[in-house]
């Protein structure tokens, strides 16, 4: 495998990476605002399931993304292309990285 050079960026420390993937993910509205009504509102167990949901679901698939992203060093789309190629998989393995 040869090695791949990103066109873009680095980020300057491995914190300054999980601090923005982990303001890009969360968001004000859903750490203050979300939790706040539905308690107010009698739906205090329901934020129990959604947290465990968003666990359970969004923490997965953003390790998966970050994995790509290390691996392919491109857009979503083109390391899908790229990754299919490398693993005589189907082309349209690109449908996932447009779907991203």
């Amino acid at each position: 495998m040869a090695k791949r050079t990103s066109v873009h960026g680095l980020w300057s420390t491995r914190l300054a990476f999980i601090l923005a993937a982990a303001g890009s993910a969360v968001g004000l509205g859903n750490i203050w605002r979300f939790p706040y009504i539905v308690g107010e509102n009698g739906g205090g167990a329901f934020v129990l399931v959604y947290l465990a949901c968003v666990l359970a679901i969004g923490l997965p698939i953003m390790m998966s993304e970050i994995m790509l992203g290390r691996r392919g060093r491109r857009s979503p789309i083109n390391t899908m292309r790229l990754l299919s190629e490398e693993e005589s998989g189907s082309k349209y393995w690109q449908l996932v990285g447009w779907m991203g």
